[in-house]
């Protein structure tokens, strides 16, 4: 069974960091493409960041590129994303999610087979 978890969301005021953190069991992790989504309340779920199996080529919304980093680890199944310079708007439940695929087309959530529960991030001005 396929397993997503996220962690490391939080209450942030404008300005800071957090790292959010993905782990994985029952897939085999490096075969996997992952993606960051979120979805703010009243709002679509929309792709934040992705990253290929090998972490050779990484994707971002341009609203959070220079401010936000995905990484991964295949050594242990983890994949993060950095985010700094938070703004208001960056709050939302963020997702972490599997791909089997290629990262082409990694803004469509439909690219992800396998998802996380959510993690909340919460910006405060």
């Amino acid at each position: 069974q396929v397993q997503v978890v996220e962690s490391g969301g939080g209450l942030v005021e404008t300005g800071g960091s957090l790292r959010l953190s993905c782990t994985t069991s029952g897939l085999t992790f490096d075969d996997y493409a992952m993606g960051w989504f979120r979805q703010a309340p009243g709002k679509e779920r929309e792709g934040v960041s992705a990253i290929s199996w090998s972490g050779n080529n990484t994707f971002y919304k341009h609203s959070v590129k220079g401010r936000f980093t995905i990484s991964r680890n295949n050594a242990d199944n983890t994949m993060h994303l950095h985010m700094t310079t938070l703004k208001v708007e960056d709050t939302a439940m963020y997702y972490c999610a599997a791909s089997s695929g290629a990262c082409g087309t990694w803004r469509s959530q439909m690219t992800f087979g396998y998802w996380g529960q959510g993690t909340q991030v919460i910006v405060s001005s």
